[in-house]
């Protein structure tokens, strides 16, 4: 995958471009990326950012390696495995943009 179609697939599911960055928010707080995809000119870095707010790497890869998953289309080989709760991440804010649209707020589950 390159560049353009990964930050097709992140905007189809629910990221967002925050700071120039297909970025995932924190369910609480819409405004601030707590997940980003960084592309560099061979490689995307997957970034997560720590509770004192800086961004720390978490994989990255050359285009060339990551492939869409058969059946659920996510990149396979950039490390989203170690995000923990990343479905359920990418889930919410796909809701807040659905919701957002629709001019309300989705309800809180739980």
């Amino acid at each position: 995958m390159d560049k353009d179609e990964l930050t097709a697939w992140a905007l189809k599911n629910g990221w967002q471009v925050m700071a120039g960055c297909p970025s995932l928010t924190k369910p609480s707080n819409p405004k601030e990326a707590i997940v980003r995809m960084v592309f560099k000119t061979t490689v995307v870095n997957l970034e997560v950012k720590k509770p004192a707010g800086k961004w720390e790497k978490i994989s990255g890869e050359a285009y060339n390696k990551i492939q869409p998953d058969p059946d659920t289309e996510v990149p396979q080989g950039l490390g989203f495995e170690k995000i923990p709760s990343f479905s359920m991440l990418m889930q919410e804010n796909k809701d807040q943009q659905v919701f957002a649209k629709m001019g309300g707020a989705p309800k809180r589950r739980g």
